[in-house]
């Protein structure tokens, strides 16, 4: 295959525009990333609102791969299920149940367990130590994630008659949880959930489905398995165990052969599937994009989510307009929102999000408010897929551990909405702000602090890319100046590096190897001459190197942790020293003096502190 630009700068029928920034090299070719089988030979990003003045075009992302298309991932595939002692002992007291009241029930267990328990082998991303874990997770460990489906009565029937089993053979009784319908948490009929064996079990019936013009909420009735079947997402998610025949399942005819394939398919067709429900468009796009283990407590979904491959026919429904019109009418932006964070916390999240760009649905999860300034061009779908691609292979060269999911999780959405960082709307009262909180809290309904933590780490990864050189500079500085921080104290300069560093700290916090991330995406700042793409002056491998060494430099200044710095002096201490009885301005103004001194004198105490404070506040009263 030939060179293939995915993410591409704006062109006409006649020019191309070239690209002006920083260009990226080759980086790791290991299995990290279950994308095609390419070699990433470099790229280029810059600001959407600073874009090169070549032929007056916008020239967001060049990447230039060569290697073959996506491929197929191959999996082992049992014909049968093993079951655990556990699912034994559970399954058995089940029959126990529908044979001694003779009820005739066929007991299904269905969805992800069925799946999951099918799978033997497949390829798994990470480290050689991050897949051994991954791989005995997936094969050894036991996945308590059990949904039954129930041929003839409802869930709350068949809780009800264990229960009363139970009674009668002298053992305690199980409380029955009800789960009532919820069709914005995808729960379209009523689920009854009681433990048995110390594990929690879900009881529903089968059903079948009949959806309205304008709704995602079905009518729901009883349904063969059949239809049962038919009527889920896809068809690696169709399958059933039937417990009475010990048994798996494939009504759907090619469930099996689409988990060993590797490949994403609906059960009915696509297009239908997704009218139907829009919610399935990013579902699939979730399990052909990401390969995680999740656990949660004891509402935790245990399970392999594949790298598998989207089939044609379903990527050409999912980019149809019709489809895409469903997603943003009909799906409650809180689903949206789920769905794309289950997706940037798996571990394919540049896959998933490199479908939704390929399938024209950027715009629809990630909708904008209506007026915004400046204007975006074209291709910053694209734009944002690569700044977050290199985000992620720069995390895991730094090493993805030594930050906290939350701190991981973040640091992808900040990459990804980084082209947005100057980006602003007007709200009500014609106040300015930035586009990336109407992301978070209106498109994706996020938490707000999500959204505030975003926002500040686009903030302080600007205020970080002024440092970086000063930080790692071997020769005596000798002017200290940043846009964002004009006057501090008359310190030496090297107090005063300490000074800013230490603001920038206080200012993100435990986020601040986050947004010292995020900068080697902006640094160094010089553009790249347009005839010179071939320069690569912003490797993977350095940016790595250029990281650890200005965390280094920050912890050699002692101020890893700034922010749990106390003040020397207190408010009412400034107050009796200035010999005014309430605060305000002017107080404010020193708790900021004092601060910077701090800084400047990591080893100072509060007497050497109050001191400068009374020497300053004379000094300035003799220039008043």
């Amino acid at each position: 295959m030939k060179a293939l630009s995915i993410a591409v700068a704006a062109f006409s029928t006649f020019h191309t525009t070239r690209p002006r920034l920083f260009t990226f090299p080759n980086p790791s070719t290991s299995s990290s990333l279950l994308l095609p089988s390419f070699k990433l030979k470099r790229f280029s990003i810059f600001s959407i609102q600073q874009p090169p003045p070549a032929l007056g075009f916008y020239a967001g992302v060049t990447t230039m791969v060569e290697g073959s298309a996506f491929q197929p991932l191959s999996v082992q595939v049992k014909d049968h299920i093993d079951l655990s002692p556990k699912e034994e002992q559970i399954f058995n007291r089940l029959l126990q149940v529908v044979e001694h009241y003779n009820m005739g029930t066929q007991l299904r267990v269905a969805g992800g367990w069925v799946r999951d328990k099918c799978v033997c082998g497949q390829r798994i991303a990470g480290t050689r130590l991050e897949c051994r874990k991954k791989f005995q997770q997936l094969l050894g460990k036991e996945c308590y994630d059990i949904d039954i489906a129930l041929d003839n009565m409802y869930g709350r029937e068949f809780c009800e008659k264990v229960n009363e089993y139970l009674s009668a053979s002298g053992e305690e009784t199980q409380g029955v949880g009800v789960i009532q319908c919820n069709p914005d948490q995808s729960k379209h009929l009523e689920t009854a959930r009681m433990r048995l064996f110390d594990v929690w079990i879900d009881f529903v019936n089968l059903r079948a489905e009949d959806y309205s013009e304008n709704s995602r909420i079905p009518t729901m009735k009883f349904g063969t398995a059949k239809q049962d079947a038919d009527r889920r997402d896809l068809t690696i998610n169709s399958l059933f165990y039937n417990i009475n025949t010990r048994s798996v399942e494939d009504l759907t005819e090619r469930g099996i052969a689409d988990l060993k394939s590797g490949k994403i398919v609906t059960p009915l067709p696509p297009k239908q599937t997704f009218l139907d429900d829009p919610l399935r468009v990013l579902r699939a796009i979730r399990f052909g994009g990401a390969l995680s283990a999740q656990s949660s407590g004891a509402n935790n979904r245990t399970g392999a989510r594949f790298g598998f491959i989207l089939d044609e026919e379903l990527k050409k429904a999912a980019a149809d307009e019709d489809v895409r019109v469903a997603i943003a009418d009909k799906i409650s932006r809180e689903r949206i929102g789920h769905e794309i964070d289950l997706m940037m916390s798996g571990d394919q999240p540049v896959k998933a999000m490199t479908y939704i760009a390929d399938l024209k649905l950027f715009s629809a999860v990630f909708s904008l408010p209506s007026d915004f300034e400046p204007s975006i061009p074209d291709g910053c779908d694209r734009l944002c897929v690569t700044c977050l691609g290199s985000a992620w292979e720069l995390l895991n060269l730094i090493g993805r551990s030594s930050f906290s999911d939350d701190q991981r999780r973040l640091c992808l959405y900040a990459a990804l909405f980084l082209p947005f960082r100057e980006t602003i709307y007007r709200d009500n009262k014609a106040k300015k702000i930035p586009v990336v909180n109407y992301i978070f809290r209106n498109s994706l309904k996020l938490k707000a602090s999500d959204a505030e933590i975003v926002m500040s780490l686009h903030t302080v990864t600007r205020k970080f890319v002024t440092l970086i050189s000063l930080l790692i500079s071997k020769d005596d500085i000798q002017v200290l100046e940043v846009d964002w921080k004009r006057d501090t104290i008359e310190v030496p300069i090297a107090s005063k590096l300490r000074i800013l560093t230490g603001l920038l700290l206080r200012e993100i916090k435990e986020f601040w190897r986050v947004a010292l991330l995020l900068s080697m995406l902006l640094h160094p700042v010089d553009v790249v001459s347009s005839t010179s793409f071939s320069n690569e002056n912003f490797e993977l491998d350095k940016s790595s190197g250029l990281f650890k060494t200005v965390e280094n430099a920050v912890r050699t200044l002692g101020l890893e942790k700034v922010w749990e710095m106390k003040p020397l002096v207190n408010g009412k201490e400034i107050m009796n020293i200035l010999e005014i009885k309430s605060g305000g301005p002017v107080v404010r103004e020193w708790q900021q003096k004092l601060l910077e001194w701090q800084l400047a004198h990591p080893s100072g105490s509060a007497e050497e502190c109050i001191d400068w404070m009374k020497q300053a506040q004379s000094k300035r009263a003799r220039t008043e």
